[in-house]
């Protein structure tokens, strides 16, 4: 668990179906949460409600999910994650060309969505993050401290930072890619072999000889389990 007290979200999808069983999800998790029928509704109610997070569809009737994309980001500070039924590379790029943050294809597990939307809290809302308890593991990112068993973890800067973005991603399968953007940014230069070396540290740290915590998918990247 983690304190979310605060954090508001806000779902804008045409199908009731989808915002009844994320609603109810989100409201067990903690979050505030507003949801609207329709891309209007949806840009209405942001100028009232102020969210941290939207959960958008893309296509609706009337405006688009584009375009109320491209409406908040012009006066909220918000983090969006848009939702689509279709796979298409065109999409995703017009989704993030507008300033989406995120975005996932339908259907989806709640439980990607949930680790999500803790990756965007963590990007961009930190300082509402708090101290996070995900299974094992907890994670005090004022005091830079992370907690394995109870135990704390004798940690570097850039173990603690690999580690943290490992963890809040739970379940999420991480490319080396992915992680240098992330953890070492975009203007690192250095091999990709790199994160082979911290993921061996990590694993020693956390004691993990069979990988069942840190697991590697051969060719895909690395996804920390947590139950």
């Amino acid at each position: 668990m983690q304190n979310l007290k605060g954090i508001k979200i806000l779902l804008v999808d045409d199908e009731p179906n989808i915002i009844q069983f994320l609603e109810m999800g989100l409201l067990n998790e903690g979050f505030e949460v507003q949801t609207a029928p329709d891309g209007m509704t949806g840009v209405n109610l942001a100028q009232q409600f102020h969210p941290h997070i939207v959960i958008l569809d893309v296509m609706m009737p009337g405006m688009d999910g584009f375009e109320v994309c491209r409406m908040l980001k012009k006066t909220e500070n918000v983090a969006i994650i848009m939702l689509t039924a279709k796979d298409e590379v065109d999409d995703r790029v017009k989704g993030l060309t507008l300033g989406a943050d995120d975005y996932m294809v339908k259907p989806f597990s709640f439980e990607e969505l949930l680790a999500r939307i803790h990756a965007r809290i963590r990007n961009q809302f930190p300082n509402l993050m708090g101290e996070v308890v995900l299974g094992d593991f907890r994670i005090d990112d004022r005091r830079k401290e992370i907690q394995y068993q109870q135990r704390v973890l004798e940690l570097s800067t850039t173990e603690y930072e690999l580690l943290k973005f490992m963890v809040l991603n739970q379940g999420i399968v991480l490319s080396k890619a992915k992680i240098l953007d992330k953890v070492w940014g975009y203007d690192f230069g250095g091999d990709e072999n790199i994160v082979e070396v911290y993921i061996r540290s990590l694993r020693d740290k956390l004691n993990d000889k069979e990988h069942r915590l840190i697991r590697t998918l051969r060719g895909a990247g690395y996804r920390v389990d947590i139950s």
